[in-house]
């Protein structure tokens, strides 16, 4: 917490920043006067302080363990001051799938956070609304299931890359070694296959520059000081943090449009490599037709590749760090994995369609997800009109923060929601069986719209993984040694660690 008392020291010693502390309490004030008189019932919470809000008692790095905690003396809906940003939170399983699902317009619209407005200046799928916002969306998602997401041709690509894959793991030759760099390459290849037509050499220097830039990016919007920039954007600009997203946003925009580039020079309108290709015949037939005021246009272009991109990296290749990881803690579950694999597989290459056969590596895949909560509040909601929910009045335009973490935790959900069981989505029989309350991909309109292609990566790449290798803790190491602390983050990733990869030939 020492970077957060040195900002707050900072605001109380520069007189540019007193006068304007003084302004927002003004406004504070205001607020609170011009609401005084509304009798509606809004959700309860911690008494904030004025400009400060509930700041003081915010764990930044991790807030949303900070929040499940607030859920458990404010119950599954209440209300956390973020510096003067008011926020409802939403928490446990009935809470936020009734919100997502059963009043999905009314939470339906996003919350574009100073930050993400800076880098993506409301462009592109994952940080934008209105229109733009659905017509890119609606464009992503046919053109995905276009090109295969859950579908035969997405499933090549994917064995594809699981070959080059496990020869990166094989040439380590069972010495200990960082899985990061070769998993984030490795689901990076994957949509830049299904967005550009073509993977990556993992040592291209513009392909390892992009997935550094975007996993750094990642991992510095969950960090403290990008907390407090978005609570006080017209304060704190200068925060360092703020400036590196920046630059690095700004520098792979540019490659991604030399690349968009590149395709459109060789664009040949009878057949379509990727998305890209796709995009750039709509904006043609746009141009062709006259249309005016269109979303397919240069940046949409730029920043929704980019989004894919990111978010198609950092939290499959998360999850699947967190998997291996798992397996060398816990040996007696990777055990059972490999006699599963060994009796329905055996040697031949896995398929999607083995799924259904391998009830408890599939409960395995669930359980590392269920348990790792990689994205742990979603990205921030926002209520597009007034709306009464479980008894509270929430006003238009409230910043809203589905709890994923608590519906993926929930106590009253899981049988023992803070350890890794897979018998959480087996039966008796030892059969695979679905949970309502497994939500890592968040739900509604806003569900992540890679979900699909996800889970098949998810399943083809530690199933071919496990069939090559058995993961062990490095040489000196005991399993309970393997520290299962998440990184600080704007996703949820272990810590930086190293393990071996043994062949089994």
């Amino acid at each position: 917490m020492e970077p957060l008392k040195d900002l707050v020291i900072f605001f109380f010693t520069s007189p540019t920043i007193v006068m304007g502390a003084v302004f927002l309490l003004i406004l504070y004030f205001v607020s609170v006067g011009s609401t005084s008189g509304d009798l509606r019932k809004e959700p309860p919470g911690p008494r904030p302080l004025p400009l400060l809000g509930n700041l003081l008692q915010l764990d930044l790095s991790r807030t949303y363990r900070t929040l499940c905690e607030f859920s458990k003396t404010y119950g599954s809906v209440f209300t956390v001051y973020f510096g003067p940003q008011k926020v409802v939170v939403l928490a446990g399983h009935k809470a936020v799938k009734e919100a997502l699902v059963s009043y999905a317009e009314e939470f339906g619209d996003r919350e574009v956070l100073p930050i993400f407005k800076d880098t993506n200046k409301g462009h592109g799928i994952l940080f934008s609304n209105g229109d733009s916002w659905k017509e890119m969306r609606r464009f992503a998602l046919s053109t995905l299931r276009d090109f295969g997401m859950g579908r035969r041709v997405a499933e090549e690509k994917i064995l594809e890359e699981c070959g080059h894959l496990i020869h990166v793991f094989e040439n380590q030759k069972g010495k200990p070694f960082d899985t990061a760099r070769p998993l984030n390459c490795a689901t990076s290849n994957v949509i830049s296959s299904i967005v550009y037509g073509s993977r990556f050499e993992y040592n291209d220097p513009r392909f390892k520059n992009l997935v550094s830039r975007a996993n750094e990016s990642i991992r510095v919007a969950g960090s403290a000081q990008i907390q407090i920039y978005n609570m006080f954007p017209w304060l704190v600009r200068w925060i360092k943090n703020r400036q590196l997203m920046i630059k690095n946003a700004a520098i792979s925009i540019r490659d991604v449009k030399d690349i968009i580039q590149q395709l459109k020079e060789t664009l040949e309108p009878q057949t379509c490599r990727g998305l890209v290709d796709c995009f750039l015949i709509r904006q043609q037939k746009d141009e062709e037709s006259g249309v005016k005021d269109t979303h397919f246009h240069e940046e949409n272009l730029a920043f929704t590749v980019s989004n894919l991109f990111a978010a198609g990296t950092d939290t499959t290749a998360a999850t699947l760090r967190w998997s291996l990881l798992l397996m060398a803690k816990y040996p007696h579950f990777q055990d059972q994995v490999q006699e599963e694999l060994v009796r329905v597989i055996g040697s031949r290459e896995v398929s999607v369609e083995d799924r259904k056969n391998l009830p408890f590596t599939d409960a395995v895949i669930h359980e590392t997800q269920r348990l790792a909560s990689i994205v742990p509040t979603a990205i921030p909601h926002k209520t597009s009109q007034d709306v009464t929910f479980q008894g509270y009045f929430i006003k238009k335009n409230t910043v809203v923060f589905p709890l994923l973490t608590s519906v993926l935790h929930d106590e009253s959900e899981w049988e023992s929601p803070h350890t890794f069981n897979p018998s959480h989505f087996l039966d008796k029989e030892g059969q695979f069986i679905k949970r309502d309350a497994f939500l890592p991909f968040s739900a509604g309109r806003r569900v992540c719209l890679g979900e699909g292609l996800a889970k098949m990566e998810l399943f083809l790449f530690f199933t071919s993984l496990l069939q090559h290798f058995r993961f062990t803790p490095p040489p000196g190491v005991s399993e309970d040694e393997l520290d299962l602390t998440p990184a600080v983050g704007f996703t949820i990733s272990p810590l930086p660690h190293e393990l071996c990869a043994v062949s089994h030939e």
